[in-house]
């Protein structure tokens, strides 16, 4: 058995929860990472016997859109798969739901689901330095449970919380090149839509632009960003809903 991890995970979190929950799977595994640029995704060869977990990111409670086309384009192979979603330490609402129904839907099996915190990809103090320690021991743990029902054939579907019709999504802030900006490009070669124009990397086409904040994690000078304003509006907007620390949740 080999585990496939697919991935979306533009500033790093999510391929973090993925990477500890397989190493309590305990099994080799191979990345297969669907946030780059369309021209250089390489689909994995998933045979009958394998594993998938499927770990993406939760935007304003859904899960990002461009991340679910992409997952489309994956022949299962009937597998067995676990779906993750990974939130910034207020709530994953209709997110999880989402990919079960979705991953159901291309021809994956679920048989788990799991809803777990990484630092919030705009707002970095709300759930900073997650997955941490006890998120680790948590998460191997959920591993080594995942992989008892895999190994058992128990391919049961779990009941994972949310609602249908999904939430509507709602508008999250794009960040642009700011002061401290060489012009560099990085962002530009990173960028999973091509929304940043490598002629001038100060700017973003927003109709392009799914402000997943990959931009922001690679910039080598740390100038792109929200902006201040947007900064602090979204940093007390979120005060209250992620001031207390939230759990990992398991559903097999």
């Amino acid at each position: 058995m080999i585990i496939h991890q697919i991935i979306f995970s533009p500033t790093g979190g999510t391929q973090r929860v993925s990477e500890i929950l397989c190493q309590g799977i305990g099994k080799e595994s191979i990345v297969t990472d669907l946030c780059v640029k369309a021209a250089d995704i390489q689909l994995p060869d998933i045979q009958e016997d394998d594993l998938a977990v499927i770990a993406m990111p939760v935007f304003a409670g859904r899960v990002p859109a461009l991340a679910v086309e992409r997952l489309r384009m994956v022949k299962p192979n009937s597998v067995k798969c676990v779906v993750v979603a990974v939130f910034g330490n207020r709530a994953y609402d209709d997110a999880l739901l989402e990919m079960q129904d979705v991953a159901s839907e291309i021809g994956f099996r679920v048989i788990a689901a799991v809803a777990a915190v990484a630092e919030h990809s705009i707002i970095r103090k709300y759930g900073k330095g997650r997955p941490d320690a006890d998120d680790e021991q948590m998460l191997r743990r959920f591993g080594a449970d995942i992989m008892r029902k895999a190994e058992r054939d128990d391919c049961t579907l779990p009941q994972v919380p949310g609602n249908r019709p999904y939430k509507k999504g709602g508008k999250v802030p794009q960040p642009k090149g700011r002061r401290g900006c060489n012009r560099c490009g990085v962002c530009a070669k990173n960028c999973p839509t091509d929304a940043i124009p490598l002629s001038d990397p100060k700017t973003v086409d927003t109709a392009k632009c799914i402000s997943c904040m990959k931009c922001v994690s690679v910039c080598p000078t740390g100038a792109r960003s929200i902006g201040v304003i947007m900064n602090f509006l979204a940093t007390q907007g979120l005060k209250k809903v992620c001031a207390t620390r939230k759990v990992n949740e398991l559903y097999l």
